[in-house]
């Protein structure tokens, strides 16, 4: 008679073992039509604090993919950025256009309270400060809210735009924007602010996005020229700013990017990040990896967490430039891609005060 036990694995378990996840807590809900997924990757550093996210996912397993790489890389943004927060994301499944109701947003702040602390949420893609206030009715875990922080959209633009004058800096020797061509992928909240700063500068503009109605109003704004989503990455450039959904560096795209310099506000920008960071290196352009760059909207939640004021939130903004300038020119003088630099730097980190990812 065989005795041996044996254990099938789990792959769910095992992606986030590989990831280094320490917490995975699915959320669902018939009453109000609330599927949602809370990941914590790691809480070395203090509590995890991310954004929750609305989209319309293809399915449950694309969702678990999406929430677990923004998890760890709140993680990494959290730690480069010298705040003493974890990494975690939320994401609720759904169309945020035509699924949202008080009732489901409570119920999603229920699940965020069932932590105890350990993930602190705010807004993300798909939804709006607004929100946050129904989440908040249920958990006093949430930041983001209006008449307090608010809408961290500006400040995320903010460190963007500070990232990309330092990569800017990098490659022709001054940081100024004035005449650089710039392509901005997306024109959302953060996309728009980002425009507005750029315009400022006198930088020409180029503008693509999903929705015919924003670009329109932007390009009357701000001068920008409209470019078709299929033809971005043909358009002769100095910078490519992604801001909307990640995975945009890829195998089709990077061989037909003609840009110098790629610094956006995007999450996951990397499809794949045993390829394309380096394919970006190999082709010389300046890569600012996405979770350093785009770090001011966690700024702006950590000063409200912290009670501090908005401009102390903008003044830590604007310490990206000198950590993008540090990470790509040791990306240069290395020949190490610049996402592995960073990643390593947050690590270094962590690693100091307890444990390796």
């Amino acid at each position: 008679m065989n005795n041996k036990i044996e254990f099938l694995e789990n792959p769910i378990i095992s992606q986030m073992s590989s990831m280094g996840h320490d917490q995975i807590l699915f959320c669902s809900d018939n009453e109000t039509g609330l599927k949602a997924i809370i990941a914590i990757h790691d809480t070395t550093l203090g509590p995890a604090l991310g954004g929750t996210r609305m989209w319309r996912y293809n399915n449950e397993l694309e969702a678990l993919n999406d929430v677990l790489r923004l998890s760890r890389g709140m993680t990494y943004k959290n730690a480069i950025s010298n705040l003493a927060l974890g990494g975690g994301k939320a994401v609720i499944i759904g169309d945020s256009k035509t699924m949202k109701s008080e009732a489901l947003f409570r119920r999603f702040g229920k699940f965020v309270d069932s932590l105890a602390g350990n993930y602190i949420t705010a807004e993300d893609v798909g939804i709006s400060p607004s929100d946050m206030v129904w989440v908040s009715k249920e958990t006093n875990h949430v930041v983001g809210l209006p008449g307090k922080s608010g809408d961290p959209s500006p400040v995320t633009a903010y460190g963007t735009y500070m990232g990309m004058k330092a990569c800017t800096k990098l490659k022709y020797g001054s940081d100024d924007l004035n005449g650089k061509k710039i392509l901005v992928q997306g024109v959302g909240h953060v996309g728009e602010y980002l425009v507005e700063y750029l315009s400022k500068e006198g930088a020409e503009i180029f503008i693509s996005d999903i929705h015919q109605d924003t670009l329109s109003r932007i390009s009357k704004e701000y001068g920008a020229t409209q470019v078709d989503l299929k033809d971005m990455y043909d358009l002769d450039m100095d910078i490519y700013a992604p801001c909307a959904l990640g995975g945009t560096l890829n195998d089709e795209t990077i061989t037909r990017l003609r840009c110098q310099i790629v610094a956006g506000a995007a999450n996951n920008q990397l499809k794949d990040e045993d390829i394309h960071g380096r394919a970006l290196l190999d082709k010389e352009i300046l890569y600012a990896p996405d979770f350093a760059v785009n770090a001011g909207g966690v700024i702006n939640c950590f000063s409200e967490v912290e009670g501090l004021s908005s401009d102390w939130a903008l003044q830590k903004a604007q310490d990206i430039y000198h950590t993008i300038y540090d990470i790509v020119q040791r990306s240069q003088n290395e020949k190490i891609p610049a996402h592995l630099i960073a990643m390593k730097m947050a690590e270094e980190k962590i690693n100091a005060v307890h444990k390796p990812l």
